[in-house]
């Protein structure tokens, strides 16, 4: 038997995943400690891969004495991959999140009724480049993140990001996926929810997209609104409201506004006149003052409601039954 054949019989090859690497002293220590072990003929750990390679005696040694050394200097071992893109994936969102936590507040003061929020983050809604600045602070969090994790491996480089493509891919996809969510589903969506009375209205609030039931002195008007993003669509919906007389305003993606109102309340130039429209030019579309045409945006699919009774306990119905507060 040849010498070489002997060497392969006397030695077992292994590579083990280990969690809880942050920097080059945890690869140390790991070298030392498994090096140290009786049987043991080679260890290179890989702070990159997350793993050891190590080559042992078998007829001294096996994997499993080796596994609780390393678990007894303070990591594990296992494939965690799964858990460990689950955890960049959860730190995507969050970063997504944290940024819009503003506008979040504006829409929960808005369905609540909570006037302060709406006061303190109506300023920042009125700024046309908001969602902009947000989108970037949100992309800065994870270009921060993703830079302290490649230089804690030793690896802030263009090769380094190479190798850890997986890992940027998740952080940067989740974050921007968040966003979008957030932009083209969630803020345009609660801009048809919430149920804040409008000033010099008493009684019932206004329920945005309640087109069930209209009274005959009700004027309808088509808005575009330039708003750059659907995530002003709140805003939008809020400020139309203070102008007292609105009977329901209905949002369309991703810049319309369909409002019916009591014309002897208001009007459309007072509409207009609001300071939002300074900062985002509203174009009417579409007026009319005709039943026939209201009844027509009642029929619309979009505006059918559903649900049992509410706005404040009186009936809401539509043309399918149940309830036109927000709800279709």
């Amino acid at each position: 038997m040849s010498k070489k054949s002997a060497k392969k019989k006397t030695a077992s090859d292994e590579i083990i995943r280990i969690k809880g690497m942050t920097c080059k002293s945890c690869v140390e220590n790991i070298e030392s400690g498994v090096g140290s072990m009786a049987g043991v003929k080679d260890v290179k750990v890989s702070l990159t891969e997350d793993s050891a390679f190590v080559r042992f005696d078998p007829s001294i040694t096996n994997l499993n004495s080796i596994k609780k050394k390393i678990s007894s200097l303070g990591y594990s071992t296992g494939n965690y991959k799964a858990e460990k893109k689950q955890t960049t994936f959860l730190q995507g969102v969050s970063y997504a999140l944290l940024p819009h936590v503003g506008c979040i507040a504006f829409i929960a003061g808005s369905i609540l009724g909570v006037t302060l929020l709406m006061e303190f983050f109506r300023p920042l809604l009125m700024n046309r480049w908001f969602f902009h600045i947000l989108v970037l602070i949100s992309i800065g969090f994870a270009t921060l993140s993703s830079a302290l994790y490649l230089k804690r491996n030793s690896l802030l480089s263009m090769a380094g990001a190479k190798r850890k493509w997986q890992y940027l891919s998740t952080m940067y996809g989740s974050t921007v996926g968040i966003n979008l969510v957030l932009f083209l589903v969630i803020f345009p969506l609660l801009a048809n929810v919430s149920t804040v009375s409008a000033a010099g209205v008493t009684g019932a609030a206004i329920a945005s997209g309640d087109f069930s039931e209209l009274d005959e002195g009700d004027a309808y008007i088509q808005l575009a609104v330039d708003i750059p993003c659907p995530g002003h669509a709140p805003l939008i919906t809020e400020e139309l409201k203070t102008t007292g007389g609105i009977s329901a305003i209905q949002f369309s993606f991703p810049n319309v506004f369909d409002v019916v109102y009591d014309s002897a309340k208001t009007s459309k130039e007072g509409m207009l006149s609001l300071e939002v429209f300074e900062e985002y030019p509203a174009t009417v579309l579409d007026e009319s003052t005709s039943q026939d045409a209201i009844k027509e945006i009642q029929q619309k699919p979009s505006y059918t409601a559903t649900g049992g009774s509410c706005c404040g306990g009186s009936s809401c119905a539509g043309p399918t039954g149940g309830c036109g507060c927000g709800g279709w």
